[in-house]
Parts: structure tokens; C-alpha cells; sequence
């Protein structure tokens, strides 16, 4: 089987567009430039599918290492017939390329191996053939010094028969094909640990069982972690009526007649299933669920992070950033229209100071001094009384108040990153600073902090890690580079995520704009060290320089279509940056006049559509959002209550809601749309501003139940 044919199977693409695809990964084209600058090569492929094909080749070539090695090993071993090597090659199941490697694996000794010791094979192979009508005579030949009757010579040979049928590709495809569809994935409490206080959030899994292939993502997850903990033992099996007809199909498969020798067979059957067979299936399919619910886990996680990086910005404004606090009181920070730091204070309106006076007048006078413009609090310990002094002072003009998540705040103010950023400061400053900056441009301050940090999702830290990175890192270079970034304002962190820059490359520009001055053209980056042809090519379309040189520097139009941009101006009779923005004009151009070569009529298409409206940042803009103000804890919750509120995270099995209090409520699936929906994206977006209807209070386990108000 060929790569193209692989993909071809997987995702029903035309193979031209996975050719070209494959074609551009190759030369080291990033997902995002091949979908936004290649469509009329890939025939429009979206990110989505582009990245499909990138994992399918990585997929492939994994699977080709792992034949050579299995091929290489079995070589080594002297036991590679020309059958099983073309059964391998021939395989693309690596499920089937383990089974049939199985007999091959370096092992410890096994109940068979000293069988074999023992002399013992050939009557066992006598047995499996089923032709003798008296085992027990001829097990009497292969009495020795070790195997000293007839019945340890039948149980030596009942042993080697176990492990071929435990070896048996026929036997465990269709054994496995049983555990998918039927298990039961089963959990009991550790009598032990039964009154623990950490146990009591697992106490639905004291004593649970279901189908393993019904139980969704989420309570595979919460299983698996009870167990990780030590509250409860998990384990997958078959019922009583599963596991029988599992033997008759192993029985009707190796037993061909009913002479002496089946009675051995049989019993070997069921050693085989009870030692062998049942504990390696029954890994396998959990381990197959586990990477299912992983998967789904992280798509949760990766729409979330989609959402919250998207989040809308305020833009460049003057903030005020507070970080909340009672006794260690509320940290302040003032900064201008770029994020940086101006002026930081400390006040402490709160018990048990209460020194309110004094707070407001600091608060006012910072505004004042530095021109404030909108005002971001975090939403943790003493957010809704901050909230509510802030709104009792008199500013000299209105100012903006936003209650902004500082989920992560604290990781960032501890990094290396901070610590860069602000040497000359402690964490308290450095966390106000990253909540007044995510008010000003989510992205930009969210992309320094580990994303597990975030605070979204469902159980982050029990997922295939390696593969949640993967796929988290893909996330965040889609969002970026779908805004863009403002290389003269960008923070390192920032611009490593831009295509084909990365983390060393990023640290170049940086250091280039320091020691140079502002970029004023796109081709300036060509003189930061080891920026390359080929790096430029990927990230300069993704860079945005205002007030540059170039109009088009602070476009999406990409360097090497400026010639056509100022062909079709030529030929309009402007100059370009008259064309910029004049849609009559615009409309009026035939873009298969200009296609070439590099960029077709699509690419062009896409141009057209960026001259329109250069530059335009496709987050909505920030609005400003009240709780109610009679919540402010959950002694104010009453069922039937209706409050406004912030969608603040996304699971499989629904959504929370923050309502202006520490806990937060949780809107379940099936309260969602009529009762039923697969997927919780479909109904809610993280941050949507919804109405919700209290159902539940339970203030003893800090849980709130609520309904969706439609």
C-alpha cells in the first residue's frame, strides 16, 4: 500500500489535493501558510484536513518503522519465513503486526518455555493434530528425569497448546472483536479507603458497571483517575454469558473432532482464555477506550483554548489592572496603550483593613494621572466585593469595568517569562499586570502560559500527554496566525508561534527590533539572524506592520502577490493604496486575469477579500457584562433563580457557568436545547453571556445545578 493510498482510505480527498499536500509538508510548508496561500494547490483543503493528511503521514510512517523493526527482529532470530515476511509487509494494522509478532517477542520464561524444556513440543503437537485416540498412552514416552507421569506430561503439553492458541491471530481478532462489542468495564470501592474524603467525589464509582463501548469520555476518565488514586479496582470483562459463547467460538475454531485429544484441547482452551487471552484483550480494548476518551478529552480542551484565545479584545486602551485580595489586599497596576507597566500600587478596601477611603482616593488619582480608560479585576478571592467598591467611585469620566479570568495568572507571574519581563518586580505585580493585558488582547498574554494552566477542559493531566501538546500547540499557532501579529509590539512568546518562526527565531526578532528600531517594511526581516528565504516565505504574510512603508505590510496579502496587487492598481489607474479598501474597485477586477502560476484564481479570490478590509482582526470586540448584584455568595442562591452569567469552561458532559460567586454552576447536557444535543460547542460558546435558572444548591459539596434559560 502506497502513502497516497492510506490517506486516500481514511479521508476520501481527491489525490491530487493529498499529492500536493504531501508535496508542500515536505518542503517544510507550515499548516497554516499551505491553507491560507496554497488553496488553489491543495483544491481548498481547510486546516482541518491539511492537518488529517500531516497526521495520516506521520501515522504511516510510523507503522513502516515499526514493520522494519518487527521484520529486523524475527530476521535475527532465524525464524523469518518468506509467508510471514509478506504477511507483515502486506499489513498497515499494527494491531495485526503485533499479533503476528507475538511469538517472536523477547519474553520472560513462560509455563511453556520450560515445557519445551521438557521434551514436551511434539506431543503437543501430537495432541493439536487431534489424530491419536490415546494422549495418555503416548504421554508415557516423554517421562524423564523432570516430568516424572503421564498427567505432568499432558498439563507440560496443555501448557505449549494455551500459548499457541493465545497466539492465534484468527482466535484473538475474533476474541477482540467480543471485548469491543460486549465488555463491561466494572469498578468496586477499596473497602480501605471507603470513607476518605478525597474518595467521596468517586462515590458513583463505588460500585458501577456498563458497556465499556457505551461509557462516554468523561466518566472513562473519572473511572480510570479513582483508580489511579486508589479509591476504587477497575477491570473489563465479559459476562457470564459473553465469556461462554466466547469459548464455544475458540472451541468450534481449534476442535475438529470429538476423539480423546478434545478433552485436552478444551481444558487448554480455558487456561489459555483464563491466563493469557482475557488479561491482554481485555487491556487492549481499555487501553483503546482510554485513547478514545483521551482523544475526545482533548478535542474538548482544544476548542476551548480555540474559544478562549479568540476571546474578544478591548484593543490598545490605557487598563487598569486589580488583582483582588483581603488581607494581603488588591494589587494595582496602571498600563498604557501597549501593555506596559506604568504605575502599580497596592490599596486595601477590604476587611480586615476596611481602609476604603484612602483606596478610592488612589484608585481615582491613578486614573486621573495615567488616563485610564477601562478597568480589568480578576475574578478570584474578593473579585464581587472589588467589583462593587470599584463601581461606587466617582471617576471624573466612565470608565469600563471588566471582570476578566485570571485562571493561569499566577503560573505566568512565576515564569521565566515574567521574570524576563519584569526583573525589577514581585509575582503580586506581575499577575495584575497579565489580567489588565488579557483584557487589552487575550491572545497576546494567554499564548505565555502553559495551556493546561488555563483552566479549561476536562481532565487535562490524565490524557496522553505527548498528544495533548501536540494538539494544544496546533490550536494555538491556528489562532495567532489567523489574527496576525503586530511585529513591532509582539512578545517573543507571541511571535513563536507565528508560522516558521519558532521560539529561537522569535528571540531574534526581538533582539533585531531592540537593537534597530521598529520594523517599517516586511522585507526588513530578511536581516534578523538565521530568518531565511524559506522562514520569510512562511511568516511574512502572518506579521503586521501599521503605518509601515507599504500599505500592504499590514495586510494579509502575502509579499509575493504585492507585483499583482500593483498590477491591478496599474491597470485601475490608482495607486494601491487607493485601491486598499474601495470595494467598487475592487469588484470590478477579474481574478482570473491575474492568476498565475503561484497563486491561482482562489488565492486571488482571497486577496480581493483582504483589500477590502486589510488587516481586520476577526474577534468581535469586548463587551462589558454585570452579574447580578444581589449574588455574592451561595447562601444568595435560591432554586428557580434567574441570573445572568459566563459560560467559563466546556466538558462533554456539559458546561459551567460563572455567576459571579466562587463556585461555579453547571448547566448539564441534557439540559441543553430540548433536552439533548452530542456536542455542547453546538449550543454554548466559552465566554457566551447567557441567562441560567438555579435547579440545586449544594452548599455542603460547593455544587450548583443549573438550567438554561432559552
Amino acid at each position: 500500500m502506497t502513502l497516497l493510498t492510506y490517506i486516500q482510505q481514511t479521508l476520501s480527498l481527491p489525490n491530487k489535493s493529498i499529492e500536493n499536500t504531501l508535496a508542500l509538508l515536505a518542503e517544510d510548508c507550515t499548516i497554516p501558510f499551505i491553507a491560507r496561500y496554497r488553496k488553489d494547490q491543495t483544491g481548498n483543503l481547510d486546516e482541518v484536513q491539511i492537518e488529517q493528511i500531516f497526521k495520516l503521514n506521520k501515522q504511516f510512517d510510523e507503522i513502516i518503522k515499526r514493520k522494519d523493526s518487527v521484520l529486523k527482529s524475527i530476521e535475527e532470530q532465524g525464524q523469518l519465513s518468506e509467508e510471514l515476511k509478506q504477511k507483515i509487509e502486506n499489513s498497515f494494522d499494527l494491531q495485526e503486526i503485533e499479533d503476528l509478532y507475538l511469538p517472536y517477542k523477547k519474553r520472560k520464561k513462560t509455563k511453556a518455555d520450560v515445557a519445551r524444556e521438557n521434551g514436551l513440543e511434539p506431543l503437543a503437537k501430537i495432541i493439536m493434530a487431534q489424530r491419536s485416540d490415546d494422549p495418555e498412552f503416548l504421554a508415557s514416552n516423554y517421562l524423564n528425569d523432570k516430568i516424572i507421569n503421564e498427567d505432568e506430561a499432558l498439563q507440560g503439553a496443555r501448557d505449549i497448546i494455551a500459548e499457541w492458541i493465545n497466539e492465534n491471530i484468527f482466535i484473538r481478532k475474533n476474541l477482540r472483536r467480543v471485548f469491543q462489542r460486549k465488555s463491561i468495564v466494572e469498578t468496586k470501592v477499596v473497602k480501605s479507603k471507603k470513607e476518605d474524603a478525597e474518595a467521596q467525589k468517586f462515590q458513583q464509582y463505588f460500585d458501577w458497571n456498563e458497556p465499556l463501548h457505551k461509557a462516554p469520555s468523561h466518566r472513562l476518565l473519572a473511572m480510570l483517575r479513582a483508580e489511579n488514586e486508589g479509591f476504587v479496582k477497575l477491570k473489563v470483562t465479559l459476562s457470564d454469558e459473553d465469556k461462554e459463547e466466547a469459548l464455544r467460538m475458540m472451541d468450534k475454531a481449534l476442535i475438529k473432532n470429538e476423539g480423546a485429544c478434545a478433552y485436552h484441547i478444551e481444558k487448554a482452551i480455558d487456561d489459555s482464555y483464563k491466563r493469557l487471552l482475557e488479561p491482554a484483550i481485555s487491556n487492549e480494548v481499555l487501553q483503546e477506550a482510554k485513547a478514545k476518551a483521551d482523544q475526545k478529552a482533548i478535542e474538548v480542551f482544544s476548542e476551548n483554548l480555540r474559544q478562549l484565545l479568540l476571546a474578544s479584545p478591548l484593543g490598545e486602551k490605557r487598563i487598569m489592572g486589580i488583582d483582588p485580595g483581603f488581607k494581603t489586599g488588591c494589587k494595582v497596576v496602571c498600563l498604557d496603550e501597549k501593555g506596559d507597566l506604568l504605575n502599580n500600587e497596592t490599596i486595601y478596601p477590604h476587611p480586615p483593613q476596611n481602609d476604603n477611603a484612602m483606596a478610592m482616593k488612589k484608585i481615582r488619582s491613578l486614573a486621573n494621572a495615567y488616563h485610564i480608560e477601562a478597568i480589568a479585576i480578576g475574578n478570584g478571592t474578593a473579585s464581587r466585593e472589588t467589583e462593587f467598591f470599584i463601581k461606587k467611585i466617582a471617576f471624573d469620566k466612565p470608565l469600563q469595568v471588566f471582570v476578566v479570568s485570571e485562571a493561569g495568572a499566577s503560573v505566568y507571574s512565576a515564569s521565566k517569562i515574567a521574570r524576563e519581563e519584569f526583573p525589577n518586580y514581585d509575582v503580586t505585580v506581575r499577575g495584575a499586570v497579565s489580567i489588565g493585558r488579557r483584557l487589552s488582547d487575550p491572545l497576546a498574554e494567554l499564548v505565555k502560559i502553559d495551556p493546561k494552566s488555563i483552566g479549561v477542559g476536562q481532565y487535562q493531566h490524565d490524557v496522553d500527554q505527548t498528544k495533548l501538546k501536540e494538539e494544544l500547540d496546533h490550536t494555538v499557532m491556528r489562532c495567532v496566525n489567523l489574527v496576525g501579529v503586530n511585529v513591532n509590539t509582539a512578545s517573543k512568546s507571541l511571535l513563536s508561534y507565528v508560522s516558521g518562526i519558532g521560539e529561537k527565531m522569535a528571540e531574534n526578532i526581538v533582539q533585531f527590533r531592540s537593537e534597530n528600531g521598529p520594523f517599517v517594511e516586511r522585507s526588513q526581516l530578511k536581516k534578523v539572524p538565521r530568518l531565511g528565504e524559506k522562514a520569510f516565505q512562511q511568516a511574512a504574510a502572518f506579521v503586521r506592520i501599521p503605518n509601515g512603508k507599504n500599505p500592504l505590510d499590514n495586510s494579509a496579502v502575502h509579499p509575493e502577490s504585492y507585483k499583482t496587487v500593483e498590477k491591478m492598481a496599474k491597470d485601475l489607474g490608482i495607486p494601491v493604496a487607493d485601491l486598499i479598501g474601495n470595494k467598487d474597485k475592487i469588484k470590478a477586477i477579474a481574478p482570473e486575469k491575474y492568476a498565475n502560476e503561484t497563486v491561482g484564481v482562489l488565492g486571488i479570490q482571497d486577496i480581493l477579500k483582504e483589500l477590502e478590509k486589510p488587516g481586520l482582526d476577526p474577534r468581535k470586540a469586548a463587551k462589558v457584562f454585570e452579574f447580578d448584584p444581589n449574588v455574592r455568595s451561595m447562601k444568595d442562591l435560591k432554586p428557580g433563580m434567574i441570573l445572568p452569567g459566563i459560560v467559563n469552561n466546556i466538558t462533554a458532559f456539559g458546561c459551567f457557568v460563572d455567576i459571579g460567586i466562587k463556585e461555579s454552576g453547571l448547566v448539564h447536557i441534557s439540559q441543553l436545547k430540548a433536552g439533548f444535543v452530542s456536542d455542547v460547542n453546538e449550543v454554548v460558546k466559552l465566554h457566551q453571556h447567557v441567562q441560567v435558572k438555579v435547579v440545586e444548591v449544594d452548599e455542603a459539596r460547593k455544587r450548583i445545578q443549573l438550567t438554561m434559560v432559552l
